[in-house]
């Protein structure tokens, strides 16, 4: 299906803000991606949605190679073939009511359309963001707009609260859910004692299931993070 750029803009060194026209029909849940063919590359790049309505969609990359560096380059007008609504996403209803909502660095984006559809759902919701320092920080402000308690970590202490996301754990929470580097991911897991929901990040090739090439081991047996995720429970990670 194809979308046309509304604004690709860069928000933090290396980041950028994609905003896209076109049908989002087949989004269910927040948490869900899309795979961008980008002109002149074979396989296609999966991005989380950070956000959309009825009109499009904002989703949020990071360059990291040649795909995203000339996805970079696009302008406004152009034009993206993609394939959307793409995995499972967050289940916003079989929660706790005060669950937190903890990203890392590129990690962070499907959490603003997840802290929405947890708000829309009647949950109150606890924010932190991490980040290895001030320069680095995006959607801060946006996620401050929702009205909802916001903590923020830095590893260099250059912003908000010095160290990592699970330093800034408070004491009053039922649930969470994550999205952010393996490292982080593992670290919340052991130190949240409580249900939650992680998503995953694999190198992928189709996207839906048929390639097989993102598959992880669980507790459930082996699983594709691309159909199967790219959300999993906590209790069917063995980690």
């Amino acid at each position: 299906m194809q979308y046309q750029i509304i604004e690709n803009t860069p928000i933090a060194p290396g980041v950028f803000l994609l905003d896209l026209a076109g049908d989002t029909s087949m989004v269910k849940a927040p948490g869900q991606f899309a795979q961008l063919q980008i002109p002149g590359f074979y396989l296609r790049r999966p991005i989380s949605l950070c956000d959309w309505d009825e009109n499009g969609m904002t989703l949020i990359y990071k360059t990291v190679g040649q795909g995203t560096d000339a996805l970079s380059r696009m302008e406004t007008g152009d034009t993206l073939d993609i394939l959307n609504g793409l995995g499972n996403g967050y289940d916003v209803h079989d929660c706790g009511q005060r669950p937190l909502v903890i990203g890392g660095g590129v990690g962070v984006p499907p959490l603003y359309g997840l802290t929405k559809a947890l708000l829309a759902a009647g949950k109150t919701p606890t924010v932190i963001l991490g980040f290895n320092k001030a320069e680095e920080i995006f959607l801060m402000d946006s996620f401050e707009d929702l009205d909802v308690p916001v903590l923020l970590t830095t590893v260099n202490g250059s912003a908000g609260q010095k160290g990592f996301v699970t330093d800034a754990l408070p004491d009053n929470y039922d649930s969470f859910f994550a999205c952010g580097p393996l490292p982080m991911l593992k670290a919340v897991y052991k130190a949240c004692p409580t249900a939650g929901q992680l998503s995953l990040e694999e190198r992928m090739g189709c996207g839906f299931g048929a390639c097989m090439g993102c598959t992880v081991q669980t507790r459930n047996g082996p699983k594709r993070v691309c159909k199967d995720g790219p959300v999993f429970r906590k209790e069917a990670l063995a980690w």
